[in-house]
């Protein structure tokens, strides 16, 4: 039965890993492709067979009460996942995803699932780079495979991925992954009389093989969440930008484009159609480029080539000829391309520009008919109905109902971090009497996916701001956070709420022994609580039972603040007059008149006390 098992290790994003992948599956036919990628995605295959535009990913959410655990799947054309779904599905083979859901402890921390354990073989590749001359993992891997000869290049990869994983520790979470993925491959094989074709990282090939041929062939159970986590998922747009591992992507290839053009035309026309494109792109930015310095630069890149054995020039073979040609100045920091990492500070900029030419513009588009999380629905609705579907500056008047359902909806947006929507000017604290708010909308390719990713944070757009702002105070509970966390439930209508946000600060406050924190934390609520009719949040329960903790913490911490003389403490001062507002202004929600004087009279003669907070306290008294 294990001789109907074929492993194919492949690299993330690879070009020539996704021609292979194809020509496997044309040659094997196999009964079934078992695919890494989210198991618990399997249900909702036929959403990726929709036409989309890649680059597209599947995105995965696990939710508590505290916080949302994010994951991305992403594919472009040249990714073998992507071509193994698709060419599998053309032959009548049965495609499954066999790797953990996103949510399992076992990517606890990892952002990207195809984030490689690349980082954890250095020790094996840079050998191979000293061997090879390469500057870093991405150039070997260029020269062994992607400008390579692609004959015999499924045993050149089996070496190479044995090589790596030979010398590198699995951890427990690769370990219950392949054990998960293992356990699918059995089933497969069991089920199936023909050809079983399995497409993985090369990293865990070598595990793959072993582990198959051991154990039950039972079919996998996929596992369920926690109790109390909400797991989901959805498919979102996604970028070249976001791909690129210049721009900090762990598993990326870089320069994503120059690879689709790889994909598409093959290295010689890519690497013709890329000089042109770089020396538009710094032609554009003002950057001069001269046809010697084209000439130059042609040439350097052929002779690279030739030197490093490349049938046709590289991607590298590319990057260090041009650079040769159009920098003369020294360099502040190591060219990007001869190591791992984004961009540094002090990076020239034509290689700036440059690696953004290579890097490219696309963004995937999803199919119309791709569901979407209710959050998307909401926040379209919304926009269109108050006239924020449109682009430019916008001047709103508070003091009007229209113009302040338009507010709470862009400040809405603005808690979901939702690209093309800034504010530019407006109220900046609760007691700020100022009426009016300037924004500035634009369109932004990244605004859909960002709507889609925070769908798990709520099926309306003040649920979701809600979450965000429960999610501040669960993550740090800082004080120094409380009173903008308080005026941004104000500025998104969210006064009103249910108890949760008003017991999270309570609690912070209870919980803080920064004098100065609570007596900005007062200072705020209290003038919301008092003043603000224009956010309706006149009288809010929310704000007057922060207002009284506010008071009885302040009376609290005042009392027990024993120091030596120094410099007077600004923050602990205008506490005490926070007090003394809220006192005068609010007495139902403060302690007495009576109470608090007699405390200041306590802190007026404790000669403990610093010499700042007695005579505050005197102050306090008299008033």
């Amino acid at each position: 039965m294990i001789e109907r098992l074929h492993v194919q290790g492949v690299r993330h994003h690879s070009p020539a890993c996704a021609r292979l992948v194809a020509e496997r599956i044309e040659e094997l036919r196999p009964a079934a492709v078992l695919i890494e990628g989210p198991a618990d995605f399997n249900d909702r295959l036929d959403e990726l067979a929709l036409e989309h535009e890649l680059p597209v990913a599947i995105y995965s959410y696990a939710s508590t009460d505290s916080s949302v655990r994010r994951s991305w799947t992403p594919m472009c054309d040249y990714s073998p996942e992507w071509t193994a779904l698709t060419e599998g599905r053309r032959i009548g083979a049965q495609v499954r995803f066999i790797d953990l859901p996103a949510w399992h402890d076992a990517f606890d921390g990892i952002e990207n699932r195809y984030s490689d354990a690349e980082r954890r073989y250095t020790e094996a590749t840079d050998r191979l780079c000293a061997a090879f001359n390469a500057d870093n993992q991405d150039a070997l891997w260029d020269h062994l495979v992607e400008n390579a000869d692609s004959d015999r290049l499924a045993e050149r990869l089996d070496r190479y991925f044995d090589l790596v994983r030979g010398e590198a520790d699995a951890n427990g979470a690769d370990t219950a992954r392949e054990a998960h993925m293992a356990q699918w491959i059995r089933a497969a094989l069991a089920e199936h009389e023909g050809p079983v074709l399995v497409v993985c990282g090369g990293f865990h090939a070598p595990a793959l093989r072993r582990l198959a041929a051991e154990g039950d062939a039972a079919a996998p159970e996929v596992p369920r969440p926690p109790e109390g986590t909400e797991v989901g998922g959805f498919l979102v747009p996604y970028s070249f930008k976001r791909l690129d591992s210049f721009a900090g992507y762990q598993s990326g290839m870089p320069s994503p484009e120059y690879y689709q053009r790889l994909w598409e035309d093959g290295p010689a026309a890519a690497a013709g159609a890329l000089m042109e494109r770089i020396t538009t792109r710094l032609r554009g930015k003002g950057l001069h480029v001269s046809t010697s310095d084209l000439i130059g630069a042609r040439s350097l890149t052929d002779g690279l080539a030739r030197l490093r054995g490349h049938r046709v020039p590289g991607r590298t073979d590319l990057l260090d000829g041009l650079a040769s040609a159009l920098i003369s100045d020294d360099l502040e920091a190591p060219l990007p391309w001869t190591r791992r990492g984004t961009l540094t500070a002090g990076t020239h900029p034509v290689v700036v520009e440059m690696t953004a030419a290579l890097t490219g513009e696309r963004v995937g588009r999803l199919h119309p008919d791709t569901p979407a999380p209710p959050l998307v629905a909401d926040a379209q609705a919304e926009m269109e109905r108050l006239g924020l579907d449109k682009d430019g500056t916008l001047r709103l008047d508070l003091a009007r109902p229209a113009d302040l359902e338009r507010s709470r909806v862009l400040h809405s947006l603005r808690l979901l971090s939702i690209p093309g929507v800034r504010r530019d000017d407006g109220p900046s604290a609760g007691a700020d009497v100022t009426a009016e708010e300037h924004w500035t909308l634009r369109p932004n390719d990244d605004r859909l996916p960002a709507l889609i990713e925070a769908g798990a944070l709520g099926a309306t757009l003040g649920d979701a701001a809600q979450t965000v702002l429960e999610h501040r105070l669960d993550r740090d509970g800082a004080l120094e956070a409380l009173a903008a966390i308080l005026f941004d439930a104000a500025l998104c209508g969210r006064a009103h709420l249910t108890d949760r946000l008003g017991a999270a600060v309570e609690a912070a406050v209870a919980d803080s022994s920064d004098l100065a924190a609570v007596g900005q934390a007062l200072a705020v609520a209290l003038a919301l609580w008092r003043h603000d009719h224009l956010f309706g949040t006149a009288g809010s329960d929310l704000y007057g039972s922060v207002v009284t903790a506010c008071c009885d913490r302040i009376l609290w911490l005042a009392e027990g603040l024993h120091a030596p003389p120094g410099p007077a403490e600004p923050g602990r001062l205008h506490a005490l007059v926070a007090l003394r507002d809220a006192v005068r202004h609010a007495p139902g929600l403060a302690p007495s008149s009576g109470t608090v004087t007699a405390a200041a009279d306590r802190i007026a003669v404790d000669p403990q006390a610093p010499p700042d907070l007695r005579g505050a306290a005197l102050g306090l008294a008299w008033a």
